[in-house]
């Protein structure tokens, strides 16, 4: 059987750059049980109210939810198991210096396949207030608003 290549992307959690201001990302590996690797096969994975957490010196991944195998028998997994990271000492080094200032916090992004095995990224992440949201959407919206006004007078359309 041949090795598998690419990057396929299983679950990504779009809300956590609406709710956080990313600072740094990382990508870790993934410590998963036999079912776990086939449920995420069929795409089947939410990162909705998941976190990462810094114990006694490794990174765990808390919250992620990755529904039984269908066709799992009695070994099939608990669906909101704590999951090990997989990282570098200095990675995880670096990681608990950050996650020790104040409001900082461990986010995943996206949980994807990469060559064949479960990866996932995961960013330190500063938590947003409601006014840092609401100028971001205003300042997408006016972003948009000049590339269409930019767009239409590169094609000869601006009639202003």
């Amino acid at each position: 059987m041949p090795k598998e290549r690419g990057h396929k992307v299983i679950v990504s959690n779009r809300k956590a750059r609406h709710d956080y201001s990313i600072l740094d990302t990382y990508e870790a590996g993934l410590v998963l049980v036999g079912t776990e690797v086939k449920s995420l096969r069929e795409g089947r994975a939410s990162l909705a109210d998941a976190f990462a957490t810094v114990d006694d010196g490794e990174v765990w991944l808390r919250n992620v939810h990755i529904p039984e195998y269908v066709q799992g028998t009695w070994t099939n997994h608990t669906p909101r198991r704590t999951r090990k990271l997989l990282l570098h000492r200095q990675e995880i080094e670096r990681l608990i210096g950050k996650t020790k200032e104040s409001g900082l916090s461990l986010v995943p992004l996206s949980m994807y396949f990469k060559d064949g095995k479960v990866k996932v990224e995961i960013a330190l992440a500063k938590g947003k207030k409601s006014y840092d949201k609401r100028q971001d959407i205003s300042k997408r919206d006016a972003d948009r608003t000049i590339s269409r006004a930019l767009g239409r007078a590169l094609k000869g359309r601006y009639n202003d």
